[in-house]
């Protein structure tokens, strides 16, 4: 079943909770907030270290980066414009538990994410008590989506499945498909029906189709067209260089220096430099290198290549600074 309204989704859940049953719901974003805007100007807190937005965490109170931990007090005014309508958009897990607690009050629900488990021993007690029928509802990131057997699991619920399926990777739907597959998995394991619900805006994506019709073959055959008309694996192998450093600028030139080295051995194998999704990361602004390797192609001579490469590169003063990270198929 794909749904895309809210109401339906309260139904079941009420449902299963009156008729025993137990409830996961999957939302792969913690936190409270994904990110705080005013609405007169439109500014948003980032982190002062990374390219990214910050997220609410109500627990607490504050604003944190998930990727290098910079926490940041919770903004009351814009700094930008002055304006105290500053907004809330997005939901985590922590909000989902909060709404779902406040439309069913008697509801026992339980949230297993990052933050919930970080004590020692708080993912088995959160687990035990779900076992023992100690909780209706489990609310979890990707913790929920692998490896749980619970024989009164019957309704899953998958909360905005679009961020899953639209993020830029050429494995975005391979890996949709495998989480919404896996999670849609925990429900009716034993002798009672399971009920699987996918909130989504595009309910004609094919990849929900797929997971519907468990057709793992049309998904794999689909799959494996599309790498083959853009020659990505399993046709070619990919290395990602990333080439970082403080100075903006300086970065530029020297992954463009790199880059093209590397082209003048490898030709159009070469791609980039180009910004990854986020272009800064602990204060160090990043330019990836990405190099397609046919398969026919001896790696080993391909790899030396590389490490010469990089080697003389930052040999050289001007570029001794610059941390060049390479990653074999990164996938």
């Amino acid at each position: 079943v794909v749904e895309p309204r809210q109401d339906e989704l309260l139904k079941e859940i009420e449902l299963a909770v009156q008729n025993k049953e137990q409830v996961i719901l999957f939302q792969n974003r913690r936190g409270y907030a994904t990110i705080m805007i005013c609405s007169t100007c439109g500014y948003t807190s980032k982190c002062i270290n990374c390219d990214v937005s910050l997220t609410y965490h109500k627990a607490s109170g504050k604003l944190h980066c998930h990727y290098c931990g910079f926490v940041q007090s919770v903004l009351n005014i814009c700094p930008a414009c002055g304006s105290v309508h500053i907004l809330q958009k997005g939901f985590g897990t922590e909000r989902i538990e909060e709404e779902l607690k406040l439309i069913f009050p008697d509801i026992r629900t339980s949230r297993m994410d990052l933050d919930s488990t970080r004590t020692r021993n708080s993912m088995q007690l959160i687990l035990s008590n779900f076992q023992e029928k100690k909780t209706d509802v489990l609310i979890g990131t990707q913790m929920v989506a692998k490896g749980l057997d619970f024989d009164n699991v019957t309704l899953i619920g998958v909360i905005n499945a679009d961020t899953i399926l639209n993020y830029p990777d050429f494995r975005a739907f391979e890996r949709g498909y495998q989480l919404l597959a896996q999670v849609s998995g925990r429900a009716g394991r034993r002798e009672k029906k399971g009920t699987v619900l996918i909130q989504t805006y595009d309910p004609n994506n094919r990849i929900i189709g797929q997971v519907k019709a468990n057709d793992y073959q049309a998904m794999y055959e689909d799959e494996i067209k599309e790498r083959a008309a853009f020659n990505y694996p399993p046709f070619t192998r990919l290395i990602f260089l990333n080439v970082k450093h403080k100075d903006q600028q300086v970065l530029k030139h020297a992954a463009k220096v790199l880059s093209d080295r590397l082209r003048s051995a490898l030709a159009h194998r070469v791609l980039g430099p180009e910004q990854p999704l986020i272009a800064r990361v602990r204060s160090y602004y990043i330019e990836q290198v990405i190099i397609k390797i046919e398969k026919e192609m001896p790696v080993k001579k391909v790899k030396e290549l590389i490490k010469n490469t990089i080697l003389y590169f930052n040999a050289e003063k001007e570029h001794k600074n610059i941390r060049v990270q390479i990653d074999v198929d990164p996938y």
